[in-house]
C-alpha cells in the first residue's frame, strides 16, 4: 500500500510509514511529535485511562529536549499498537422460525423475510442466560487468541439487556477464572455497544498499558420485545460474541481508525423506558400523596419506529465510515470486508450500495440470527473467521447504530 499520512487531532502532527496505513491519531512518531510542539505552551491529552498532562514546549533552541512527559508514557504512546487476535460466539439452542411466529402474531415467512432478510432467530430459554452466553463466548476468543484467562487485564461487557441491572461483567471475571481481580465493568450503548467496546478498550491499550483486553458483546432483547407486535417481535435474537484485543507493537498495529457520534433528539424512535407500576386500582399515584415511597417500576417493552430508523441509518453509516477511512488514511478499495449491525436486510443494502461495495463483500448472517443488538457484528465476525472468509491480514470495514441515538464505524484489521 502507498504511504499514507495520518492526523493527530487538531495539531497536525503527522506520520508515515511504508506498505502499512496508519494506525490510528493516538501516535505520531517522537521527533515529529517533538517538532510539532514546538510553539505549544501547553497541551492536555487525556483518554479512558491514562492522561498526558502538562506537555510543555520552550521556543527556544532547547524546547524539544523540555518535553515533561514521563518518558515511559512517551514510548508506550509512540510505539505500541493493539490488534484483535481472537474471536468467539455463542447462541441460545432454541431456533425461532418465521412458521414458529406466524403462530402467534398475524404474520408469515414471506412477509417477514422479504422485508428484513431474517428466516430464524435464536431465543433464550429455560435455564439459559445471557451471562451464560457471554462467558461461553469468551473463552472460545480466549483459546483462539490462545491467552490464559489469568493474563487478561480487563472485561468489557456491551449490553443493554444483562441479567443483572448492575452489570455482568465481573461475573464473568469470576467464571472465566481471572485470578488478578482484573477490572470488568459493563457498556450500555444498544446496538452500538459492540463499536463503543472496541474504541474503549483501543485507548485502554494504547494509552493505558494494558495488555489483554476481552470485549464482549450480548443482548438478548426477546425480553424487551412485544411477542403482540409483529413489527418489532419479528426482527431480534439473543446472542453473544466476543474478541480478545492485544497489545502489540506498532509496526502490528490493527485498529486503524475510529468515528463515533450520537444524537439524543433521535431518542424518541427507539425506546424501552421505565415506567412506575400501576397500583391495584389502575392509578399510578403513591399512597401517601407525597411520591414517597416509591412504588414499584420496571421497563416498557421495545418501541420502535422502524421507518425513522431506516432513514437515520441510511444516512449516517455511510458518513461515519467514509470519516473512519479518511482518518485511517484508507480509501473505499482498500478494506476487504464491510460487517455491518445486523439490522435489516434493506438497510444492509442500501448501505453497501451507497459505498459501492459489491455483495459478495458484505459479511452477514442476519437470515439466521436476527438483529441481536450489540452481539451482532461479533457474532457474524466469528462465523466469517471460523469459516475461512476473513482471513489473516484482511481489512475489515464495521459499523454499529441504533438506540441513542448512537453510531460509529471502525477500519480493523484480522490478526
Amino acid at each position: 500500500m502507498a504511504n499514507t499520512t495520518q492526523i493527530l487531532g487538531g495539531f497536525g502532527i503527522s506520520r508515515t510509514r511504508q506498505h502499512q496505513p496508519p494506525t490510528s491519531y493516538f501516535m505520531p512518531a517522537v521527533p515529529i511529535l517533538r517538532r510539532r510542539f514546538s510553539r505549544i505552551q501547553r497541551v492536555e491529552c487525556s483518554f479512558f485511562v491514562g492522561t498526558i498532562n502538562n506537555i510543555t514546549c520552550s521556543t527556544t533552541s532547547k524546547g524539544a529536549d523540555e518535553l515533561s512527559l514521563n518518558q515511559s508514557q512517551l514510548s508506550r504512546l509512540v510505539n505500541t499498537g493493539c490488534k484483535l487476535v481472537g474471536c468467539g460466539s455463542a447462541v441460545p439452542s432454541l431456533k425461532v422460525s418465521n412458521d414458529d411466529l406466524a403462530k402467534i402474531v398475524d404474520t408469515n415467512d414471506e412477509w417477514i423475510s422479504v422485508r428484513t432478510g431474517i428466516r430464524n432467530r435464536r431465543v433464550l430459554s429455560g435455564k439459559e442466560n445471557l451471562t451464560g452466553l457471554a462467558i461461553e463466548a469468551s473463552r472460545k476468543a480466549l483459546e483462539m487468541a490462545e491467552v490464559n484467562p489469568k493474563d487478561v487485564d480487563l472485561i468489557l461487557m456491551c449490553s443493554s439487556t444483562g441479567d443483572d441491572r448492575f452489570g455482568s461483567a465481573p461475573l464473568i471475571q469470576k467464571a472465566l477464572g481471572c485470578k488478578s481481580n482484573p477490572l470488568a465493568f459493563d457498556i450500555t450503548a444498544a446496538c452500538s455497544g459492540f463499536l463503543l467496546g472496541l474504541f474503549s478498550a483501543t485507548c485502554y491499550i494504547k494509552a493505558g498499558g494494558f495488555k489483554n483486553v476481552l470485549v464482549i458483546g450480548a443482548d438478548a432483547i426477546s425480553r424487551c420485545v412485544d411477542w403482540t407486535d409483529r413489527g418489532s417481535c419479528i426482527l431480534f435474537g439473543d446472542a453473544a460474541g466476543a474478541v480478545l484485543m492485544q497489545a502489540c507493537d506498532i509496526g502490528e498495529d490493527g485498529l486503524f481508525g475510529f468515528d463515533l457520534h450520537s444524537d439524543g433528539d433521535g431518542k424518541r424512535h427507539l425506546i424501552a423506558p421505565f415506567i412506575e407500576n400501576e397500583t391495584e386500582d389502575g392509578s399510578s399515584t403513591s399512597h401517601s400523596g407525597s411520591g414517597f415511597p416509591p412504588k414499584g417500576s420496571s421497563y416498557s417493552c421495545l418501541k420502535m419506529n422502524g421507518i425513522e430508523i431506516f432513514k437515520f441509518a441510511v444516512r449516517v453509516v455511510p458518513q461515519s465510515i467514509e470519516a473512519a477511512l479518511d482518518k485511517a488514511g484508507f480509501t473505499r478499495s482498500d478494506f476487504d470486508w464491510l460487517l455491518l449491525h445486523q439490522a435489516n436486510r434493506r438497510i444492509i443494502d442500501a448501505i453497501a450500495t451507497r459505498l459501492e461495495v459489491p455483495s459478495e463483500r458484505v459479511i452477514s448472517n442476519l437470515a439466521n440470527y436476527g438483529n441481536t443488538s450489540a452481539a451482532s457484528i461479533p457474532l457474524a465476525l466469528d462465523e466469517a473467521v471460523r469459516s475461512g472468509k476473513v482471513q489473516a491480514g484482511h481489512v475489515i470495514a464495521a459499523a454499529g447504530f441504533g438506540a441513542g441515538l448512537t453510531w460509529g464505524s471502525a477500519i480493523l484489521r484480522w490478526r
